[in-house]
């Protein structure tokens, strides 16, 4: 039997829903040069939602009917226990880089190692069968699995990794050849994980122990610095010391599926050169007088952003980009300097009031009679406004954007864009009148904001609004305002915040609720995508409907009589 990728990503994401518990020992399998790792709570995902309830899914049941899926993963689909797999325990997921392009690995843990050897002697047909060090092996290229009476290993090549190293190399040289990727022993490297000492594995690294000590349905890990290894290697990038932002860089984070809503609480962690700029010039929070200022009903979508200014420079400096930077800001009519004492280092852009208007639009071509025709667009109200801190220097950055745009900004009503300012804060609005309502702080406030506030980035997006503003756009036809309903009914608004520097790294929350807060987010993201999938296969079947018919069509029948053939002499 011929391994399809597709059935072993079936595999992956049947166990990925059906395993987990946190254990100290959960990185002596995973090399310390990782560059993504993924831990799943199975107990706890299988608790939010039974595999059960994800089989009445119209899209499971589609793939499960499937002809061409094998019959022993449409076991495991079926009951993913049948495959000798501890549906209850963790489940590990790591992508690895190396020299000759990478792999990916699934690791878990054996419930039943007769039924699992079995259940992989199918899925590996007439693979390469192994033993060492008490650790048996099947191998068949794309993969290879390692089991004991304990763990299992999903080991699977991926050579498409090199190809962002070649990329690299293509930006490098006039030449766009490659050499091609070496092959891989993937029994060899199956071996290799086995073989782990802790000292080379994740066993020991104090961040990863950490955040598998936080509450998560899902933990997430990513080594920024080994993912850029290659692009690190461009002479261009290493000319603006641009791997100091990498050295060091990783991305951890938590993912729950809570009643009404997801939560990802991420922290960002830098090498030493930036933590020193971020310990130095962090700790800002948000203005919140500056958001209960925007002006409009409804707001679409907000960023705020406090910093210092002062670390701009030191960062420019780090990467060797503040001779480039320098001659840039002369050249339009200021310094590093005037700009750092420009701003106080309060930031906002926001969108409000959003509507569809339809437009009349005229066409007038050589040779033809004018006409119009009709055109929906998108209209809104904008403000991006900043705190000011010296209003002489600030002021030489007003004449350098008049310089440079004098055309779009203005202080005529009919301008496209305008801008004013009252000695505290400088705005850029779609109308005068917008950025003159800003400067006035007319609004009381909006209940979002005591959930975006205190730290160093707060933002909100609406999504229900954007929504129901598109509605006549998404509901064209039956099939599509089924997904719109399910769309309204599922999405409510995503809150963001962040920039608190703690313990070598950057904090971040991202919230995304829902409509219903009653219940588990996890089981209305089933109930959605249920949703969706019922949709697809009404699409599907309507497709084929019109193929068949169009099928039954005759062909037409030329019925003019052929010429006459002329007579041979």
């Amino acid at each position: 039997m011929q391994i399809r990728f597709r059935n072993l990503l079936v595999l992956a994401t049947v166990i990925l829903f059906a395993s987990c518990t946190q254990s100290n020992t959960l990185g002596k399998l995973i090399p310390k040069e990782a560059a993504i790792v993924v831990h799943v709570d199975g107990k706890s995902l299988s608790a939010k939602l039974p595999w059960e309830e994800i089989k009445q899914n119209p899209l499971f049941k589609e793939a499960y009917g499937d002809s061409s899926i094998p019959v022993a993963m449409k076991s495991i689909l079926n009951n993913p226990d049948s495959a000798g797999i501890d549906t209850k325990s963790d489940l590990l997921f790591f992508a690895q880089k190396d020299s000759i392009g990478g792999y990916v690995v699934f690791e878990g843990t054996v419930k039943d190692e007769n039924l699992f050897k079995a259940f992989n002697k199918q899925v590996t047909e007439n693979g390469t069968e192994s033993e060492k060090d008490g650790v048996n092996f099947i191998s068949k290229s794309p993969l290879c699995v390692g089991f004991t009476k304990d763990k299992f290993v999903y080991l699977f090549d991926a050579p498409q990794m090199n190809q962002l190293d070649a990329l690299s190399k293509r930006m490098q040289q006039d030449s766009i050849d490659v050499a091609p990727a070496k092959p891989r022993d993937i029994g060899a490297a199956c071996k290799a994980i086995f073989a782990l000492k802790e000292d080379n594995s994740l066993a020991k690294n104090e961040k990863f122990s950490k955040l598998l000590k936080e509450t998560g349905d899902i933990h997430f890990w990513m080594n920024t610095e080994e993912l850029s290894k290659g692009a690190a290697s461009n002479p261009m990038m290493a000319m603006v010391n641009m791997d100091k932002l990498y050295k060091g860089s990783l991305t951890t984070a938590t993912i729950n599926f809570d009643n009404g809503k997801i939560t990802v609480n991420a922290k960002s962690y830098v090498g030493e050169e930036l933590a020193t700029i971020y310990k130095k010039y962090s700790g800002g929070k948000i203005s919140e007088d500056m958001i209960k200022r925007m002006p409009g009903k409804d707001v679409v979508g907000l960023m705020a952003i406090n910093f210092k200014p002062e670390g701009i420079r030191e960062l420019l400096k780090m990467t060797n980009l503040d001779g480039i930077a320098n001659m840039g800001l002369t050249y339009v009519g200021f310094t590093m300097d005037d700009f750092i004492k420009a701003n106080k280092g309060d930031v906002l852009f926001g969108v409000s009031d959003l509507t569809i208007k339809t437009d009349s639009v005229k066409y007038n071509f050589p040779g033809q009679d004018e006409f119009s025709s009709a055109r929906e667009k998108p209209e809104f109200n904008f403000v991006f406004a900043t705190s000011i801190g010296d209003k002489d220097a600030f002021n030489k950055l007003i004449n350098a954007g008049k310089k440079l745009g004098s055309k779009e900004l203005g202080d005529s009503s009919k301008a496209p864009f305008a801008y004013n300012s009252n000695g505290t804060y400088f705005t850029i609005a779609n109308s005068k009148e917008n950025a003159d309502k800003y400067l006035a702080g007319t609004n009381a406030g909006f209940d979002f904001i005591n959930k975006i506030n205190g730290q160093a980035f707060g933002g909100y997006l609406n999504l229900q609004l954007l929504l129901k503003t598109f509605e006549t756009q998404a509901t064209k036809d039956s099939s599509a305002k089924i997904a719109y309903d399910a769309s309204l009914k599922l999405w409510d608004n995503i809150l963001m915040k962040g920039g608190d520097f703690t313990d070598g790294g950057i904090t971040q929350t991202v919230e995304i609720n829902l409509m219903d807060k009653t219940t588990n987010s996890l089981k209305q993201l089933n109930q959605y995508v249920a949703k969706l999938g019922e949709v697809y296969k009404a699409q599907k079947e309507k497709r084929k409907a019109e193929m068949a018919g169009m099928e039954d069509v005759a062909p037409a029948v030329d019925t003019i009589a052929p010429a006459p053939s002329a007579k041979r002499k």
